[in-house]
């Protein structure tokens, strides 16, 4: 051809094979993240046939960590960091150490440089944003408490990388790699690392400061033209360009500034436009950064060293699920919230590659270590559904044997039981509320307001530790168990309200309610009509469809307001 196609040549094969096998992988009930990986490999220098070009793949994968970064930006919620922090904050830092540890161990005993090791380790210890997400959405676990836990946890794993990202250059020739780009050979590894972080401090309060007033307006100014594209354009070109200007004016990593764009965006009042317009480019990168990933990956690792390979997914799959079931239960958190955030972590994904690029880049890693760091993404991921799959078996085995059980759920846990001065004639007819989240709070503001007493179980240790702050009694636990619904005296109750919608649980709640007390009135929420409609056909309660109620009230809204007009609207 008289012209270089190299570049539609790489994505005609990307998305065509990252299609092909990323619908595989989900016919497989595999994340399609390992479609994306496994098209990779297939035109890599590493395998027989087509070869796409891996230094354009390394271009595009640039852009791919800059949204994947600016994705994480705009999903970092301090907010939600703060509500499950007692946990997730020690929970997340424990568990990382623990992961490097072992990485470490283990690549001393391969032989490899102990700063070698500490950065294989590390990237051990880090789950993927991307899978975690996307496993709690598809189980409808996103917005229950043991996903709010494993997000935050997630989301002290995300801060703790994007930290490693600026620092591990710094630390680089310490470690045994290469000097910093730049670097003075004389000049000191601390004044290195001071004036860095001055940089990034430099950068960081700018952004803050000023970008968080421009960006706004710059968006106001646009979304009051009414043009879609030109909105999208302004979101993408402040990622990109706060991106790049990190880099270029303040010397801090393109990765860095992208992450900080996507916190100053979700700042503003278009965050939900600005994460919807920009979503399917995000996605198109993200999988070209997967894509260029699985071109570096050199399967021989798994028949060359399936040893070093079983020992990764063992710390990735075993290693880092006992130590954050350890953790939780430690916390005194359910057996349940224990097993969802272990399976949750259980996997490595982008921020793994990253480092594990970087550390390449930075000759801390070898090729064969970021093979190994590759296989075991690939294998942990693949297995992940299986490890949310073995959830309900592996508590139903642990709770058949008492003793371990009453071990792990830590019955004498002192959230679990009401206070002794709660006055007994209070639980008497009292309306028991499962679930302080957001329905749940509105729900308890209303019966204050309307002097209804109430008790609240809910999942969340720190929701209960609050509510008692405030006088308002409360136990912890979860209320599919009776021991919890016993302590909030269900069987003296008028009222159960669950304003939690996991069916499953739901039903579990209403019958142990009528096992123990036949007289009570249930109140039940529903997420989607079909779940409605197999409720209301049990006849266990009172179904609320939050839609449907939102019609009504609507509806009936505008029929008082025709009512009290001289000539009502009616139909002709």
């Amino acid at each position: 051809m008289p012209h270089n196609v190299d570049l539609i040549v790489l994505l005609a094969l990307g998305f065509g094979l990252a299609l092909i096998f990323g619908y595989l992988a989900s016919r497989l009930r595999l994340p399609p993240l390992v479609g994306y990986l496994v098209a990779g490999i297939v035109i890599s220098p590493n395998t027989p046939g087509v070869v796409a070009d891996i230094e354009l793949a390394n271009q595009l994968a640039e852009l791919g960590v800059m949204f994947l970064m600016f994705g994480v930006g705009m999903h970092f919620s301090i907010a939600d960091l703060k509500a499950v922090r007692k946990i997730a904050i020690p929970g997340a830092i424990v568990q990382m150490s623990v992961a490097t540890l072992l990485g470490m161990g283990v690549s001393y005993l391969w032989g490899w440089p102990l700063g070698s090791g500490f950065v294989f380790g590390l990237c051990l210890s880090v789950a993927s944003t991307v899978v975690l997400l996307r496993a709690l959405e598809a189980r409808g676990l996103l917005d229950s408490v043991n996903g709010r836990i494993a997000v935050g946890w997630l989301l002290v794993e995300d801060l703790a990388m994007v930290l490693a990202l600026v620092l591990l250059p710094l630390a680089a020739v310490f470690l045994g790699g290469k000097a910093l780009e730049g670097t003075p050979p004389d000049q000191s590894i601390w004044i290195t690392v001071l004036i860095t972080l001055l940089k990034v401090a430099a950068f960081i309060a700018f952004m803050f400061i000023v970008g968080k007033r421009l960006i706004p307006k710059m968006m106001l100014l646009v979304s009051r033209i009414g043009s879609r594209e030109l909105f999208t354009l302004t979101v993408v070109a402040a990622a990109v360009s706060i991106a790049y200007g990190s880099y270029a004016i303040f010397g801090v990593s393109m990765a860095l500034g992208a992450f900080i764009a996507g916190m100053v965006v979700k700042e503003s009042d278009f965050s939900h436009r600005a994460e919807e317009e920009t979503l399917p480019l995000r996605e198109i990168f993200s999988i070209l950064f997967f894509v260029s990933v699985g071109m570096l990956f050199n399967p021989s690792i798994l028949v060359e060293e399936p040893l070093h390979v079983l020992a990764v997914v063992a710390i990735i799959v075993i290693g880092k699920t006992l130590a954050a079931v350890a953790l939780v239960l430690f916390f005194r958190y359910p057996l349940n919230t224990a097993l969802t955030v272990g399976a949750s972590l259980a996997q490595i994904g982008e921020f793994s590659f990253i480092l594990a690029t970087l550390g390449v880049a930075l000759e801390l890693l070898t090729l064969e270590a970021q093979n190994l760091i590759l296989a075991g993404a690939l294998v942990s991921i693949s297995l992940n559904a299986a490890l949310f799959s073995l959830i309900e078996p592996a508590q139903r085995w642990i709770r058949q044997r008492s003793h371990l059980a009453r071990l792990l759920e830590r019955n004498a846990d002192p959230l679990a039981m009401l206070p002794d001065e709660v006055d007994h004639q209070y639980l008497t007819g009292q309306v028991v509320l499962v679930g302080y989240g957001e329905v749940g709070a509105r729900i308890a503001h209303g019966f204050s307001q309307q002097g209804i007493r109430f008790v609240v179980a809910d999942e969340n240790r720190e929701t209960v530790e609050l509510l008692r702050e405030q006088g308002i009694p409360a136990v912890s636990g979860d209320a599919s168990d009776p021991a919890v619904l016993i302590q909030a005296h269900i069987m003296r109750a008028s009222t159960l309200v669950v304003a939690t919608t996991d069916f499953l649980d739901v039903r579990r709640m209403a019958e142990i309610a009528k096992t123990l007390n036949p007289a009570i009135q249930i109140l039940l929420c529903a997420e989607t009509s079909e779940e409605a409609t197999l409720l209301e056909q049990e006849n266990i309660g009172t179904v609320f469809f939050a839609k449907q109620v939102l019609a009504d009230q609507m509806t009936q809204h505008i029929v008082q307001f025709n009512a009290a007009q001289p000539s009502s609207v009616t139909a002709h």
